[in-house]
Parts: C-alpha cells; structure tokens; sequence
C-alpha cells in the first residue's frame, strides 16, 4: 500500500515528520511508521519546556506489535504536546499528519531542517 508523503513536511530516516512555519515546527510519525507499528495502544509523550537536541529520543510509541523510539528531527524547546492522545492513540493511525501529531517545538537550529529528507527522497527511502 502507497503511503500518504504530504509534500509540504521533511522527513527523518526515523520515519518522523516535521512541518515547519514561523519558527516553529510540529512533529509526529509518518503514515509509513504508522503502517509499520499498526495498531497503536499507548504514546508516552515528553513535557512541554524540554529541550530537545536533533536525534535525541522523545517519545514512546506502543502498539499491539511493538514500542518504538520516537526520535527529534531537530532541535528546540517543546511547546506544546498532543495531550489528546492520552485517551486516544490511535490519532496516529487514522491522521497521522492532522489530528495524530507528537509535539510543537520552537526550532533552535533552522538549518537542521535542510539536513532532512525531502518529500520525494523519503517516498524514494521507504520504496514509495
């Protein structure tokens, strides 16, 4: 099954995606990682004013199959986590790029996101 690349995101080779505007970006997994996960039971997200370094783990991401490290893309301070999927995870899997987001952060390092992967290289990485 194709997976959903909104053009507009850049992507991690973690499979995380990140939507930038007016310094500030938002962050959940991809419809491919959601695909791969299946059905998703539990998200445990960070607190809102931790600093996040690029690489660096944030999140915990428990579905009927697996718990999977959710990685940041990029650097900067959280601003806001997805207190919505406390009670309902499975937000990721039936709108991962809309209602099933991970966290907002202020971006630290703009030129971070250049290093990720374009909409057409990550559909190029998951054989899209």
């Amino acid at each position: 099954m194709a997976s959903n690349i909104p053009k507009n995101c850049r992507y991690a080779k973690s499979h995380e995606w990140l939507l930038a505007a007016n310094g500030l970006a938002t962050i959940g997994i991809t419809d491919h990682a959601q695909h791969e996960l299946t059905d998703v039971v539990f998200i445990e997200l960070p607190v809102k004013g931790r600093i996040l370094k690029a690489g660096e783990t944030f999140a915990v991401v428990e579905s009927v199959k697996t718990a999977s490290d959710i990685y940041a893309p990029i650097s900067g301070e959280i601003t806001a986590v997805n207190d919505s999927l406390s009670s309902n995870p499975a937000l990721v899997n039936t709108s991962p790029y809309d209602q099933g987001w991970l966290i907002k952060i202020k971006v630290s390092h703009p030129e971070e996101i250049e290093t990720l992967l374009t909409p057409e290289a990550y559909a190029a990485l998951i054989g899209g």
